[in-house]
Protein backbone atom coordinates (compact mmCIF):
# COMPACT_ATOMS: atom_id res chain seq x y z
CA UNK A 1 0.00 0.00 0.00
CA UNK A 2 1.25 3.49 -0.87
CA UNK A 3 1.39 6.30 1.70
CA UNK A 4 -1.29 8.36 -0.05
CA UNK A 5 -3.61 5.35 -0.19
CA UNK A 6 -3.30 4.76 3.55
CA UNK A 7 -3.77 8.45 4.26
CA UNK A 8 -6.99 8.43 2.23
CA UNK A 9 -8.30 5.58 4.39
CA UNK A 10 -7.47 7.34 7.67
CA UNK A 11 -8.09 11.02 7.07
CA UNK A 12 -11.27 12.47 8.56
CA UNK A 13 -11.80 9.59 10.99
CA UNK A 14 -11.71 9.78 14.78
CA UNK A 15 -8.52 8.47 16.38
CA UNK A 16 -10.38 5.39 17.59
CA UNK A 17 -11.55 4.63 14.06
CA UNK A 18 -8.08 5.30 12.65
CA UNK A 19 -6.64 2.77 15.08
CA UNK A 20 -9.36 0.26 14.23
CA UNK A 21 -8.71 0.71 10.53
CA UNK A 22 -4.98 0.08 10.98
CA UNK A 23 -5.73 -3.07 12.97
CA UNK A 24 -8.08 -4.19 10.20
CA UNK A 25 -5.68 -3.42 7.35
CA UNK A 26 -2.56 -4.91 8.97
CA UNK A 27 -3.62 -7.55 11.51
CA UNK A 28 -0.76 -8.42 13.84
CA UNK A 29 1.55 -5.98 12.07
CA UNK A 30 0.83 -2.72 13.93
CA UNK A 31 2.68 -1.82 17.13
CA UNK A 32 2.35 1.05 19.58
CA UNK A 33 5.41 1.88 21.70
CA UNK A 34 4.74 3.55 25.04
CA UNK A 35 7.11 5.20 27.49
CA UNK A 36 4.18 6.05 29.82
CA UNK A 37 4.31 9.81 29.24
CA UNK A 38 1.04 11.71 28.97
CA UNK A 39 0.68 11.41 25.18
CA UNK A 40 1.33 7.68 25.30
CA UNK A 41 -1.19 7.28 28.11
CA UNK A 42 -3.89 8.88 25.97
CA UNK A 43 -3.17 6.48 23.11
CA UNK A 44 -3.04 3.48 25.46
CA UNK A 45 -6.42 4.51 26.86
CA UNK A 46 -7.94 4.72 23.37
CA UNK A 47 -6.56 1.29 22.42
CA UNK A 48 -7.44 -0.49 25.65
CA UNK A 49 -10.79 1.16 26.37
CA UNK A 50 -12.01 0.32 22.87
CA UNK A 51 -10.51 -3.19 22.81
CA UNK A 52 -8.62 -2.47 19.59
CA UNK A 53 -6.40 -5.46 18.72
CA UNK A 54 -3.05 -3.66 18.53
CA UNK A 55 0.25 -4.71 20.11
CA UNK A 56 1.35 -2.34 22.91
CA UNK A 57 4.98 -2.58 23.95
CA UNK A 58 7.49 -0.70 26.09
CA UNK A 59 11.26 -0.70 26.20
CA UNK A 60 12.65 -0.84 29.72
CA UNK A 61 16.12 0.68 29.42
CA UNK A 62 17.08 -0.23 32.98
CA UNK A 63 17.25 3.46 33.93
CA UNK A 64 13.59 4.45 34.22
CA UNK A 65 12.19 6.62 37.00
CA UNK A 66 10.34 4.80 39.78
CA UNK A 67 7.34 7.02 38.96
CA UNK A 68 7.29 5.52 35.46
CA UNK A 69 7.06 2.00 36.89
CA UNK A 70 4.15 3.21 39.02
CA UNK A 71 2.28 4.38 35.91
CA UNK A 72 3.09 1.08 34.18
CA UNK A 73 1.58 -0.80 37.12
CA UNK A 74 -1.52 1.41 37.29
CA UNK A 75 -2.09 1.11 33.55
CA UNK A 76 -2.17 -2.68 33.42
CA UNK A 77 -4.30 -2.80 36.57
CA UNK A 78 -6.76 -0.19 35.29
CA UNK A 79 -7.35 -1.71 31.86
CA UNK A 80 -6.48 -5.35 32.60
CA UNK A 81 -4.49 -5.43 29.37
CA UNK A 82 -1.06 -6.75 28.45
CA UNK A 83 1.94 -4.53 27.70
CA UNK A 84 4.91 -6.43 26.27
CA UNK A 85 8.30 -5.48 27.72
CA UNK A 86 11.66 -5.43 25.92
CA UNK A 87 14.96 -5.16 27.81
CA UNK A 88 18.39 -4.24 26.41
CA UNK A 89 20.95 -6.93 25.70
CA UNK A 90 22.64 -7.51 29.05
CA UNK A 91 26.05 -8.30 27.54
CA UNK A 92 26.14 -5.01 25.64
CA UNK A 93 25.16 -3.06 28.77
CA UNK A 94 27.73 -4.94 30.87
CA UNK A 95 30.50 -4.22 28.35
CA UNK A 96 29.65 -0.51 28.09
CA UNK A 97 29.47 0.00 31.86
CA UNK A 98 32.60 -2.06 32.54
CA UNK A 99 34.64 -0.12 30.00
CA UNK A 100 33.19 3.36 30.54
CA UNK A 101 31.40 3.39 33.89
CA UNK A 102 27.77 4.18 34.75
CA UNK A 103 27.79 7.82 33.57
CA UNK A 104 29.65 7.63 30.25
CA UNK A 105 26.87 9.62 28.55
CA UNK A 106 28.04 12.81 30.28
CA UNK A 107 31.49 12.71 28.64
CA UNK A 108 30.56 13.06 24.98
CA UNK A 109 27.60 13.05 22.64
CA UNK A 110 29.04 9.92 21.02
CA UNK A 111 28.93 8.15 24.36
CA UNK A 112 25.38 9.34 25.00
CA UNK A 113 24.20 8.09 21.62
CA UNK A 114 25.93 4.79 22.29
CA UNK A 115 23.99 4.42 25.53
CA UNK A 116 20.72 5.30 23.77
CA UNK A 117 21.51 2.83 21.01
CA UNK A 118 22.30 -0.05 23.37
CA UNK A 119 19.48 0.58 25.83
CA UNK A 120 16.72 1.71 23.44
CA UNK A 121 17.31 1.81 19.71
CA UNK A 122 18.66 -1.73 19.34
CA UNK A 123 15.55 -3.04 21.08
CA UNK A 124 13.34 -1.00 18.78
CA UNK A 125 14.68 -2.98 15.83
CA UNK A 126 13.45 -6.15 17.52
CA UNK A 127 10.06 -4.58 18.22
CA UNK A 128 9.67 -3.60 14.56
CA UNK A 129 10.44 -7.02 13.10
CA UNK A 130 7.54 -8.01 10.84
CA UNK A 131 5.64 -4.77 11.49
CA UNK A 132 4.00 -2.64 8.82
CA UNK A 133 3.00 0.34 10.98
CA UNK A 134 4.45 1.96 14.09
CA UNK A 135 2.24 4.16 16.29
CA UNK A 136 3.92 6.82 18.42
CA UNK A 137 2.85 9.68 20.70
CA UNK A 138 4.81 12.40 18.90
CA UNK A 139 3.24 15.87 18.74
CA UNK A 140 4.36 18.57 16.31
CA UNK A 141 4.74 21.15 19.10
CA UNK A 142 7.34 19.08 20.97
CA UNK A 143 10.33 20.42 19.02
CA UNK A 144 11.27 22.32 15.87
CA UNK A 145 12.53 19.09 14.35
CA UNK A 146 9.18 17.39 14.96
CA UNK A 147 7.18 20.30 13.53
CA UNK A 148 8.53 19.35 10.10
CA UNK A 149 7.13 15.84 10.40
CA UNK A 150 3.66 14.73 9.30
CA UNK A 151 0.89 12.84 11.11
CA UNK A 152 1.43 9.88 8.78
CA UNK A 153 4.82 9.11 7.25
CA UNK A 154 6.74 6.31 5.60
CA UNK A 155 10.06 5.47 7.23
CA UNK A 156 12.38 4.51 4.39
CA UNK A 157 15.02 3.17 6.76
CA UNK A 158 12.69 0.78 8.57
CA UNK A 159 10.31 0.29 5.63
CA UNK A 160 7.14 0.91 7.59
CA UNK A 161 4.44 3.51 8.13
CA UNK A 162 4.62 5.78 11.17
CA UNK A 163 1.37 7.14 12.58
CA UNK A 164 1.16 9.91 15.19
CA UNK A 165 -2.48 10.07 16.40
CA UNK A 166 -1.95 13.16 18.59
CA UNK A 167 0.27 15.03 16.14
CA UNK A 168 -1.90 18.18 16.10
CA UNK A 169 -2.90 18.11 19.76
CA UNK A 170 -1.72 20.80 22.16
CA UNK A 171 -0.28 20.00 25.57
CA UNK A 172 -3.45 21.35 27.18
CA UNK A 173 -5.63 19.06 25.06
CA UNK A 174 -3.62 16.06 26.23
CA UNK A 175 -3.82 17.10 29.88
CA UNK A 176 -7.54 17.82 29.68
CA UNK A 177 -8.23 14.42 28.11
CA UNK A 178 -6.30 12.66 30.88
CA UNK A 179 -8.20 14.55 33.55
CA UNK A 180 -11.61 14.07 31.91
CA UNK A 181 -11.12 10.33 31.33
CA UNK A 182 -9.24 9.69 34.59
CA UNK A 183 -6.30 8.15 32.71
CA UNK A 184 -3.34 6.96 34.84
CA UNK A 185 -0.72 9.70 34.64
CA UNK A 186 2.91 10.16 35.59
CA UNK A 187 3.28 12.49 38.59
CA UNK A 188 6.55 13.75 37.13
CA UNK A 189 4.48 15.86 34.72
CA UNK A 190 3.19 17.79 37.76
CA UNK A 191 6.80 18.46 38.76
CA UNK A 192 7.73 20.17 35.49
CA UNK A 193 8.72 17.16 33.39
CA UNK A 194 7.24 17.67 29.93
CA UNK A 195 9.15 14.73 28.51
CA UNK A 196 9.99 11.62 30.52
CA UNK A 197 12.76 9.23 29.55
CA UNK A 198 15.67 7.76 31.45
CA UNK A 199 17.00 8.94 34.79
CA UNK A 200 19.19 11.04 34.99
CA UNK A 201 18.96 12.00 31.31
CA UNK A 202 15.60 13.75 31.79
CA UNK A 203 14.91 16.71 34.03
CA UNK A 204 12.12 19.18 34.73
CA UNK A 205 11.72 22.15 32.38
CA UNK A 206 11.28 25.71 33.65
CA UNK A 207 8.48 27.87 32.29
CA UNK A 208 9.54 29.35 28.95
CA UNK A 209 12.24 26.77 28.27
CA UNK A 210 12.23 24.75 25.06
CA UNK A 211 10.28 21.47 25.28
CA UNK A 212 13.33 19.33 24.53
CA UNK A 213 15.63 21.18 26.95
CA UNK A 214 14.71 18.63 29.59
CA UNK A 215 16.31 15.83 27.58
CA UNK A 216 20.11 15.39 27.77
CA UNK A 217 20.17 18.80 29.42
CA UNK A 218 23.98 19.02 29.46
CA UNK A 219 24.14 19.01 25.64
CA UNK A 220 23.98 22.39 23.94
CA UNK A 221 24.16 21.58 20.24
CA UNK A 222 22.39 19.43 17.69
CA UNK A 223 19.09 17.60 17.64
CA UNK A 224 18.07 16.20 21.00
CA UNK A 225 16.84 12.78 19.93
CA UNK A 226 17.82 9.26 20.96
CA UNK A 227 17.70 7.84 17.44
CA UNK A 228 14.07 6.67 17.41
CA UNK A 229 12.76 9.48 15.24
CA UNK A 230 15.76 11.10 13.59
CA UNK A 231 15.04 12.21 10.04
Amino acid sequence: MELHDLKDQLIGKSIEDQLRKLAELFPGQVVFTTSFGMEDQVISHLIFENNIPLEVVTIDTGRLFKETYTVFHKTIKTYQKRIKVYFPDHEAVEKMMTEKGPFSFYYSKENRLECCRIRKVAQLSKVMEGMVCWISGIRSAQSENRSWMNWLEFDEGRKLFKFYPLFDWSSDEVKNFIKRKNVPDNVLHDRGFVSIGCEPCTRAVAEGEDFRSGRWWWETDGKKECGFHLK
